[in-house]
């Protein structure tokens, strides 16, 4: 069974959130990589401002609704395919939307960021399309698929560090010494008012969803989400879901603190032992519930999109899929919608996946 667990919500009109470290270098960035900035979230007008600026980049990603998949959960479930965008995943929303934010001098020098691989491309695809140098941090053993794709962009690729966390903090000094722009993964208003265009669209299609299961790796997904559900379908439920082999986000949500939680997943849109400041204190005030799954349900749900929804999903999309699995019960005969958050699949973890028990 997933852990579930819901904070009480605050009672302050406005999201803000106080950072430190890595983050402190974006969104705010006036801040050193050591010092400290304060973080407003975006309001919904900020939202609808990223649309407008993002029509003339990305058309609309499809929104179906597929019968063997509603067979199979119970319920009208409804996927938001972000895997169909041109970088393969939904934060490519939010690259163009920070890009295009920067003055002219800022592009000049640069940006830099550090990923797993889908805000790479991102950032790597944004820099492409407004002509500034970008430089990627991303692990030593990174997914060759999403490595050649940052390389194949223009982007200088940085192959150092074990894992994400670490390859934050690396891209950070990169940004400090060398005066380009760092786009932190999480802690960057401009990043979730870019990926919450994608519920925004989905609310479009499916006006009157039950609920809404988003993945959650940073957490920009689901707090944009959060942002667009309040404001245009405020009946529908957002529900986060994190592997459980890398609960950091889920733990800090639920204590109501940051916490480092042991990453040990497989899931690489999901791996990261820290939470992000911002998108954590969007979600406490406004995410109606957040569930933990296994890598195994993960790879599953995986196996079941490509048998009954003709999608191929990497690990983080088809997190909300497993999601819904879990809650079959609680959403029984409802109108559900999954963000599949993105298609970048390499190799050896469609092996993982085509073995996988699909689910009972």
């Amino acid at each position: 069974m997933p852990t579930t667990s819901q904070p009480s919500p605050s009672t302050s009109g406005s999201i803000a959130a106080s950072t430190s470290g890595p983050a402190s270098t974006s969104a705010a960035a006036s801040a050193s990589a050591s010092g400290s900035a304060s973080l407003s979230a975006p309001a919904f007008t900020d939202v609808l401002e990223a649309r407008r600026l993002l029509a003339a980049h990305l058309t609309p990603t499809p929104a179906w609704t597929y019968p063997v998949l509603n067979q199979a959960v119970g319920a009208t479930v409804w996927i938001k395919h972000e895997n169909a965008q041109p970088v393969g995943a939904f934060k490519v929303r939010g690259g163009l939307n920070l890009l295009a934010s920067l003055s002219p001098a800022q592009r000049a020098v640069g940006v830099v960021a550090a990923s797993t691989g889908n805000h790479a491309q991102s950032v790597a695809y944004a820099a492409r399309s407004f002509g500034a140098p970008c430089t990627i941090v991303m692990p030593e053993n990174a997914n060759p698929v999403k490595a050649a794709a940052v390389r194949a962009l223009g982007a200088e690729l940085v192959l150092r560090g074990a894992a994400f966390d670490e390859c934050r903090s690396i891209a950070a000094q990169i940004g400090a010494s060398t005066g380009a722009y760092y786009v932190d993964s999480g802690n960057e208003p401009k990043l979730i008012a870019g990926v919450a265009t994608a519920a925004l669209e989905l609310f479009e299609v499916a006006p009157r969803l039950d609920a809404l299961f988003v993945p959650i790796g940073s957490g920009t997904g689901a707090s944009g989400a959060c942002i667009s559900a309040r404001a245009v379908a405020p009946q529908c439920q957002v529900i986060g879901v994190q592997s459980a082999q890398a609960p950091a986000a889920y733990e800090s949500w639920r204590s109501g603190t940051a916490v480092d939680r042991p990453n040990k997943t497989t899931i690489e849109g999901l791996s990261t032992g820290q939470s992000f400041s911002l998108p954590q204190a969007i979600m406490r005030e406004l995410l109606h519930d957040f569930l933990l799954v296994d890598d195994s349900s993960i790879h599953s749900a995986q196996r079941l999109l490509i048998g009954a929804a003709h999608t191929m999903a990497e690990g983080a999309g088809a997190a909300a899929l497993a999601g819904v699995l879990a809650r079959r019960s609680q959403y029984a005969g409802k109108n559900v919608g999954v963000i599949c958050s993105g298609g970048n699949v390499s190799e050896a973890e469609l092996g993982l996946v085509l073995t996988a028990v699909l689910p009972g």
